[in-house]
This record gives structure tokens, C-alpha cells and sequence, in this order.
């Protein structure tokens, strides 16, 4: 089995890495924190100490950052991979960065004669841990037949789906927020009406899940809500910095959004609110301040 480089063992990118390990690739890491980075090794890793040593001994290297900027410090930047990249290297980028970004590095890449691929997830932590992501990839065909059984090994299979060129994995996770977040904003209203009016939330949980009304949001985020467990799986100051590409996107394609508008709103007063490090699925938590419900 081909070596994959890893960079960024966060809450995603730790079970992302444990999941190649297991299907037998040889995995090299690299993380800024050493924990998430010796229970890897723990696991079989090999760890190395810069971007650049990853590249050095990987030809096809995952990365799971929190932002844009981290994706090109790490791609560009001192001992960045981009300065020590073998010929022919292809770059997975799993992070949730804007759609003009992953072109732009695509673009950079492929001047030096690599290739990227903008591969954003959806199915949270959970969903890592399982493999059963969804990988929404951008990017050039052949790169992406190449690396997808890199691909299927951290994600459901048939959830790995190139979406067209460079940018549009991103552009596909830019609308995969958008659905989350209005969805799930009118799940804590539906809750939160049930709640006012007295009637037990779980119950209609229960019968919305049986009819068009039924979602994975209603299912995953609502049994969190109705727990009142807000352990993040997904940091609502990601989901925030999420909503700014959107918004960013959206101006960029002069495309309308009037209920994300509104979503957005609230996710801003759910950071605002010192909420940042919960789950996202607190933007219930908005939802039930503004009816005063505790």
C-alpha cells in the first residue's frame, strides 16, 4: 500500500487518519499539537516535524484545516509542502475553505506540476470516526479516479462524488451549510413552538420522522437538542467561519439567499453568546433565548 501523508489531526482529521491506517495505508502525519499527533503514531503512524517533510515522503498527502489561511500556510508557507512536493504529487484538501481559494492553490499546484483536489466533507465527527463521510470533490477527473480508494477509505463510497473543476467541491459544501443551517434553524422552531404550546417536542420529533419532515438534521441534531448535549462534534466557530464563505460566495455569484441571510444572523448571535466551542446544533439554543425558553 502507497504511503498518505496527514496533515491536521483535529477533531475531524484524527479518525480521518486512524480510517486510512486501517485499510492498511502506511500513514506519515504531521499536527501543530503533539497529543492528537502521538496517538496516531500510537495507532502506527510515522510523525514528521513540517508540512514539508510530509511531501518529502508522500505523494498523495490529506490535509483537514480549520480555515483558508491554514491551507496556505501549509501549502505555501516555510517548510510548506508546496516547496518539497515530488512530481506528480496530488494534494486532497479535506478542509472547508472559499471556492476561490482551492482554485487559486489548484492553480499553484498544478504550476508546479502537482495536483490538488478540494475535497470538503460532511457527516461530522461521526461520521469520521465510522467512514461514512460525504466527499464532495473538485477538481481534474483522472486525479480523482486515481486517489479514490484514498477517498473511500474515509468516507461512504458511494458519498464520494466529484462534483466538476476545481472549486466546485467547495461550492457544493458552500450549499451543503446553507441546507444544515436552514434546516436546522426551523427544527429548534419547531421545538421550541411545541415547547410553548405544551406539547412534548420528542413526540413530534418522533412523528416528523416518519413523513416528508424527516431530515438527518431532525434525526442526529434533534435528539441532541431534545438532550440538551451540545458536546461539539462540529465547533460552532467553524460552522460561523462556514457561513462567511457562504456569504462570501453568494456576493460573489450575486446569487439570492434571503432565508440564509437570516440563518446567518443567528449563527453570529450563537458566537456572540460565548457558544463558539459548543456544537453547532446550539443554534437552538438562540432560537430558545428569543422565545424564553430555558
Amino acid at each position: 500500500m502507497e504511503t498518505i501523508g496527514f496533515i491536521g489531526l483535529g477533531l475531524m482529521g484524527k479518525p480521518m487518519a486512524r480510517n486510512l491506517l486501517k485499510r492498511g495505508y502506511a500513514v506519515v502525519a504531521h499536527n501543530r499539537s503533539r497529543a492528537s499527533l502521538d496517538e496516531l503514531v500510537a495507532a502506527g503512524a510515522s510523525a514528521v516535524t513540517s508540512p514539508a517533510d510530509v511531501a518529502r515522503r508522500a505523494a498523495t498527502i490529506v490535509t483537514m484545516l480549520p480555515d483558508g489561511p491554514d491551507v496556505e500556510q501549509v501549502l505555501e508557507g516555510t517548510d510548506g509542502v508546496f516547496s518539497a512536493m515530488q512530481p506528480g504529487a496530488v494534494i486532497i484538501d479535506t478542509s472547508t475553505i472559499s471556492p476561490a481559494t482551492a482554485q487559486r492553490l489548484a492553480s499553484r499546484a498544478a504550476e508546479l506540476g502537482a495536483a490538488m483536489l478540494d475535497a470538503p466533507v460532511s457527516g461530522g465527527e461521526i461520521g469520521a470516526i465510522n467512514a461514512t463521510l460525504s466527499i464532495m470533490v473538485g477538481g481534474d477527473a483522472e486525479v480523482f479516479a486515481r486517489v479514490k480508494p484514498v477517498l473511500d477509505a474515509m468516507g461512504n463510497p458511494e458519498r464520494v462524488v466529484r462534483i466538476g473543476g476545481s472549486g466546485a467541491g467547495q461550492l457544493c459544501k458552500v450549499c451543503n451549510q446553507m441546507v444544515i443551517g436552514g434546516t436546522l434553524s426551523v427544527v429548534a422552531e419547531a421545538f421550541a413552538l411545541a415547547r410553548k404550546a405544551g406539547v412534548d417536542p420528542s413526540l413530534v420529533r418522533d412523528a416528523l420522522l416518519g413523513g416528508f419532515a424527516s431530515s438527518r438534521v431532525l434525526d442526529v441534531h434533534g435528539e441532541r437538542i431534545l438532550r440538551n448535549n451540545y458536546v461539539p462534534g462540529f465547533r460552532s466557530k467553524l460552522y460561523a467561519k462556514d457561513y462567511r464563505i457562504a456569504a462570501e460566495t453568494l456576493r460573489a455569484h450575486a446569487a439570492p439567499a434571503p432565508v440564509t441571510s437570516v440563518v446567518h444572523d443567528l449563527v453570529d448571535k450563537l458566537i456572540d453568546s460565548g457558544r463558539g466551542d459548543e456544537d453547532y446544533s446550539a443554534l437552538a439554543k438562540v432560537i430558545f433565548d428569543m422565545a424564553n425558553l430555558r
